[in-house]
């Protein structure tokens, strides 16, 4: 890797990290040469990026197709309000040019797939994984073993993080720590499960260092271990990661050696068996504005309720409903609803299978009702 020199604006803007002599001027020029892909501009995106182009990355890639909504300015510190409907890669240059001239930011715009994502990551030196989905996070692990680059991972839910460097040339890979994905619908995503707006910093920051520290070739980076940070009690702990010799990728005998259909690994898009029909927002209402008897049944989690619910409607969380089927009538029409859709349809498959076979759910939950029907009513 050639390794430019550093103009007289860039010696004083990285004055601090030449006065290290673990990065020094060599190390600064190495950072100025290096390629470091980020998938995702987002909440671990956005601490990420802005750190990376900070430290004088010479170029940063950015993978990202969505748009800037409300919801995400809680976390997604990159981002601002005036950007609410741009596209994040637009938003993120305009951030990320303001805040460093001299990185070249490079936007990936559209989604990574298996048939893209060889020829996208092949000319980086490091790959940040930023993502919020399974599919995305074996795609960009096989990728990345296939190509022989090493992959900074970090995920968040609610109050907890994780983060750790796989590096299947010297030890395991994502694979290897969860040779499967959860069955569909049983990990809350943010939108679900909500995220402290704070941990995605913390995580994001920390996927950050390693990338540098994996740039520079300095300290001890995180391939073989797994950080775990439990937000509430602001603690640390470190596990182990061994290489998995049958990890179908990165294994002794690997039989996996080109990009798969990681929506079809991860059982999306697969239809539900035995959940029966979904029912729109406007035949709900209409429903109801006929008279018919029907039961609005909300399986969504208490503080949920408390944000917004539909009046008439019966809370029973999804946990608790096993134990509950009997204050439900069978006789009557029963219209499941939740957030997004989700939960509604692990919860119709479970009445279903108790009796309750005209249970239908509310396609797109609430979100999806307060949009087409009811506009008045509080999203979140």
């Amino acid at each position: 890797m050639s390794e430019p020199p550093l103009t007289h604006d860039e010696i004083l803007r990285y004055s601090r990290h030449l006065l290290l002599p673990e990065v020094g001027v060599e190390g600064q020029r190495r950072l100025k040469a290096s390629r470091v892909l980020l998938i995702g501009a987002g909440g671990l995106g956005s601490p990420a990026a802005l750190y990376l182009a900070a430290a004088g990355v010479g170029t940063l890639g950015l993978a990202e197709f969505d748009l800037v909504d409300v919801t995400n300015l809680q976390r997604q510190i990159l981002h601002g309000t005036s950007q609410l409907g741009r596209p994040k890669l637009d938003s993120a240059r305009l951030r990320l040019r303001d805040l460093n001239p001299h990185v070249e930011v490079a936007p990936v715009a559209g989604r990574l797939t298996s048939v893209n994502a060889l020829a996208v990551l092949r000319d980086y030196d490091v790959v940040i994984d930023g993502s919020d989905n399974f599919p995305t996070r074996y795609l960009v692990n096989d990728a990345c073993v296939l190509l022989r680059k090493p992959l900074v991972y970090g995920s968040i839910f609610r109050f907890d993080g994780q983060v750790s460097a796989f590096d299947a040339t010297r030890g395991p890979c994502y694979r290897c720590l969860y040779s499967e994905p959860p069955p569909p619908g049983m990990v809350p995503s943010c939108a679900e499960g909500g995220v402290l707006g704070v941990l995605p910093g913390v995580i994001g920051s920390l996927q950050a260092l390693e990338a540098i520290k994996l740039v520079l070739g300095i300290g001890e980076p995180l391939v073989g271990r797994l950080v775990l940070f439990d937000a509430l009690r602001l603690r640390f702990r470190e596990l182990a990661l061994r290489k998995d010799p049958e990890c179908p990728v990165c294994g002794a005998t690997p039989t996996i050696t080109t990009l798969i259909d990681y929506e079809a690994f991860c059982g999306i898009g697969a239809p539900v068996t035995h959940a029966g029909p979904e029912v729109t927002g406007r035949e709900v209402q209409e429903a109801i504005g006929s008279g018919r008897a029907l039961t609005l049944l909300d399986v969504r989690e208490p503080h949920e309720y408390e944000i917004v619910h539909l009046p008439g409607s019966l809370h029973i969380p999804l946990r608790e409903l096993p134990g509950r089927l009997r204050e439900l009538d069978p006789h009557r029409d029963l219209v499941v609803l939740c957030h997004h859709g989700t939960r509604s349809m692990q919860a119709v498959e479970l009445l279903r299978g108790a009796g309750f076979s005209s249970a239908r759910s509310l396609a797109g939950g609430i979100d999806a009702f307060a949009d087409e029907v009811d506009p008045t009513l509080p999203r979140y």
